[in-house]
């Protein structure tokens, strides 16, 4: 079986931009869905619903792929599943290392999504000595002063960080001179590596606080202006209305 070592994903060189390979997951999760559900064929409106984009984006992500489906038809399942994970390099192994086996490390060495997916958790490490060898998902913790033989000895071609913000780094510049060139980070911190290592970053507590914009936001909206007969309609500015130092304002500023 071929393995990400030796094996890199044809994307960049076929000239795909790059937020268009961030939405070919959101295909391919919503058209292994259909496939499942043994759907032969959809339209690029069904698709693009089912992934959360715009139609018309759709039709210009997949002509990178040189997939133009049929009129009147739409786009076969099958062979779009096997084309998005072509591009994606998920028709073959990609050996995956955890670092730092605490709670949210040993939950994804637990996550049984990765396998269907084309990842295959082949190591764990820690730095806690009393953590050597204890079993976790099936799979022996093995101590961070072996990093670099455990890197060489199972391929592998991607690291995952669990550790504390203060151990990231170190982790990810031992994982870069092992030769790991792709790393997902869940540490809460920017990691700096060289020209040519891929790093995506998993904030959870960003996207929190994001959320706790949003909901602020629609709290405020909702709430009355004090004096304000919260019964009565919304009022409508005009552009003739609203009178500044100026002249008359637009009805919409701009942001």
């Amino acid at each position: 079986m071929a393995t990400g070592r030796t094996h890199r994903p044809a994307t960049r060189s076929r000239g795909i931009p790059e937020a268009t390979v961030a939405r070919l997951p959101l295909y391919l999760r919503a058209l292994t869905a259909l496939s499942e559900r043994s759907v032969p064929t959809v339209s690029s409106e069904e698709l693009a619903t089912a992934a959360g984009v715009n139609s018309a984006k759709l039709r210009k992500d997949f002509s990178y792929l040189g997939s133009y489906g049929t009129r009147g038809v739409g786009y076969d399942v099958e062979y779009l599943v096997y084309q998005i994970s072509r591009e994606l390099g998920l028709t073959q192994d990609w050996p995956v290392a955890i670092v730092g086996i605490g709670n949210l490390g040993a939950a994804l060495a637990n996550y049984g999504g990765f396998a269907s997916r084309g990842f295959r958790v082949a190591a764990l490490i820690d730095a806690d000595p009393a953590m050597a060898g204890t079993p976790v998902a099936g799979i022996p913790v093995q101590h961070t002063d072996d990093l670099d033989r455990i890197i060489s000895d199972n391929g592998v071609s991607i690291g995952v960080i669990t550790t504390p913000p203060g151990a990231a780094q170190q982790v990810c510049d031992r994982l870069v001179a092992a030769g790991v060139t792709s790393i997902l980070n869940f540490a809460p911190t920017v990691l700096s590596v060289p020209e040519g290592v891929d790093v995506r970053k998993v904030d959870l507590s960003i996207e929190l606080q994001i959320l706790a914009f949003h909901e602020q936001r629609k709290a405020g909206e909702d709430a009355p202006v004090e004096g304000e007969d919260p019964e009565a309609p919304p009022m409508r500015a005009t552009p003739a209305s609203r009178k500044g130092p100026d002249g008359d304002m637009p009805a919409v500023m701009p942001a």
